[in-house]
C-alpha cells in the first residue's frame, strides 16, 4: 500500500494515535528541509563563483520578468546539481538505522538477527575512494563525472533519503521543496554576508547535521 494511504487509514482505525501520526510525519520534514536550505545557501555564500553561475542560469531559463515556477525547475540543471552537492557534504541525517531481521553474512562478518546497524552515510559521501576532492564543494561534478547519479536511492553513493522499501517518504516532496525555495531565493534576491566574512561551516551532529552558529546572511531584492 502507498504511504500516504496507509498513513489515513491507520488514523481511521486508531483515531487515539492520530495525534502521534501526525507529529511523526510533521516532525520528519520540519527539521531536515530547513536544514538543507541552510547549508547550501551557506555553501553558496562562501563559493561566489557558484552562486553566480546560479544566479545566471536562473537569468537564462527563467528571466527577470516573473517570480519562478515549479515547472521551471526541470531546466535548471545546474541549481539541481547545488542541491545533490549540498546532501552529499551536510546530509541533513547523517546515519541512517538499519534492524537485521535474520542472521546473515556481511563483509565475513555474522550478524544475528535483531542486531542494529548505523550506515554512516557522512563518512560514505566523503570517501575518495568514490569522490574526486571529496571536501570540496563542486556541483559540476553532477553534470559531468556523475551527472547519472541521482538520490532516489539507486545509487549508493549518494542516498541522502536511504534506500529500498524504508527509505524516506517524502523524499520526493523534500526535493521539490528545497529546489523550488532555492530557486525562489537565488533568483529574487541578492546574497552577502555581514562584512563579507565567510560562513562558518562548523557542524553540530544529532538526529540531524546543522550548522553549530546560526547563519547570518544580507538580501537585497532583485526583482521588479
Amino acid at each position: 500500500m502507498p504511504f500516504l494511504p496507509m498513513v489515513r487509514s491507520l488514523i481511521c482505525q486508531a483515531p487515539r494515535a492520530s495525534c502521534q501520526l501526525r507529529k511523526m510525519i510533521i516532525a520528519g520534514g520540519s527539521d531536515t528541509t530547513p536544514t538543507t536550505l541552510t547549508w547550501a545557501i551557506s555553501l553558496l555564500l562562501n563559493n561566489p563563483h557558484v552562486l553566480r553561475r546560479a544566479q545566471d542560469e536562473l537569468a537564462t531559463k527563467v528571466g527577470r520578468d516573473r517570480h519562478i515556477d515549479e515547472s521551471d525547475i526541470h531546466r535548471l540543471v545546474y541549481l539541481q546539481a547545488i542541491v545533490k552537492e549540498t546532501l552529499r557534504l551536510y546530509p541533513a541525517a547523517p546515519l541512517i538505522p538499519r534492524e537485521f531481521n535474520k542472521d546473515c553474512i556481511i563483509g565475513g562478518y555474522y550478524t544475528l538477527s535483531g542486531t542494529r546497524l548505523m550506515v554512516n552515510l557522512h563518512k560514505i559521501f566523503r570517501d575518495p575512494q568514490i569522490w574526486e576532492d571529496p571536501l570540496e564543494f563542486k556541483p559540476e561534478r553532477f553534470l559531468t563525472t556523475h551527472k547519472d547519479v541521482d538520490i532516489k536511492g539507486n545509487h549508493f553513493e549518494l542516498i541522502p533519503f536511504g534506500a529500498g522499501r524504508r527509505m524516506c517518504p517524502g523524499a520526493s516532496f523534500a526535493l521539490k521543496v528545497v529546489h523550488l525555495a532555492l530557486a525562489s531565493v537565488l533568483h529574487a534576491f541578492e546574497l552577502s554576508t555581514p562584512s563579507d566574512a565567510p560562513v562558518d561551516m562548523s557542524e553540530r551532529f544529532g538526529l540531524t547535521s546543522m550548522k553549530a552558529e546560526p547563519l547570518e546572511v544580507l538580501i537585497a531584492p532583485t526583482l521588479p
